[in-house]
């Protein structure tokens, strides 16, 4: 049965009150236009990245705007043990002990390349952090998402996830195999009315990893991150309760 997003939704005045939203790559992009909005509308959002400074200016913006006092959680996604995810999952149960939305949205890709001309290095990289780190984190924070009534597990997907492009290299397969997961973890959830999990597509947008495969861009007439940001705030807030395994 086909779904789609609904069209021009505009969520509702403090949506995400009283909700704990982890955000990966939340210091640029999608993510810091993501974490912003769900903040705006009254969600304490954990602001992970790998660079702090860019963190830190969200987490000023948030306090300008008068939301929640976010938190910062540094981690760089490379190169994380299995042992450091479990450490972010401990604090956050420590300091929250619940988590109502995991949004993955931090994302590795260099240039488009044939996987003839791929680095085994890149592969194993690009894995990593757009693959192993969203099973990871999602993995080791499902017991916080289960102590939530209403808990959402959005996967940034691509185009390449969800039909093999040439050149689009480890990062199509990436998001392909993301793609798949989403799908099980949905399924095998489905009994679960309490727990959703869904993968979002939001297309080209006006960020540094747009300019990094389309470097000839008039970027200026690319679409900015926040105009996909309120399909997200839908599939992370209570109107979506029940959608599952859609890949939209």
């Amino acid at each position: 049965m086909s779904f789609s997003l609904p069209r021009d939704y505009t969520p509702k005045h403090r949506l995400l009150k009283d909700r704990v939203i982890l955000v990966t790559g939340a210091g640029d992009g999608l993510g810091k236009a993501a974490a912003l909005a769900c903040a705006g509308l009254g969600a304490t959002v954990v602001l992970l990245g790998r660079t702090v400074p860019k963190l830190e200016q969200v987490y000023d913006a948030i306090e300008r705007g008068g939301g929640a006092t976010p938190a910062i959680y540094p981690m760089n996604l490379a190169g994380a043990s299995w042992n450091e995810y479990q450490q972010l999952a401990d604090t956050l149960e420590r300091e929250f002990g619940r988590l109502d939305g995991l949004l993955h949205c931090a994302a590795h890709f260099k240039a488009f390349a044939a996987l003839d001309d791929l680095e085994p290095r890149e592969w194993v990289e690009s894995l990593q952090v757009n693959l192993t780190a969203a099973y990871t984190m999602t993995r080791l924070c499902l017991p916080l998402l289960r102590r939530s009534a209403d808990a959402s597990v959005v996967f940034t997907s691509a185009a390449s996830g969800r039909e093999a492009k040439p050149f689009h290299g480890v990062y199509g397969i990436a998001k392909a195999a993301l793609e798949a997961m989403m799908k099980t973890w949905a399924q095998e959830t489905e009994l679960e009315p309490g727990l959703r999990f869904n993968s979002f597509d939001p297309g080209p947008l006006r960020t540094g990893l747009r300019l990094k495969g389309y470097p000839g861009d008039v970027i200026d007439k690319v679409p900015p991150p926040e105009s996909a940001v309120p399909a997200l705030l839908w599939l992370l807030g209570p109107d979506s309760r029940g959608v599952s395994g859609r890949a939209l």
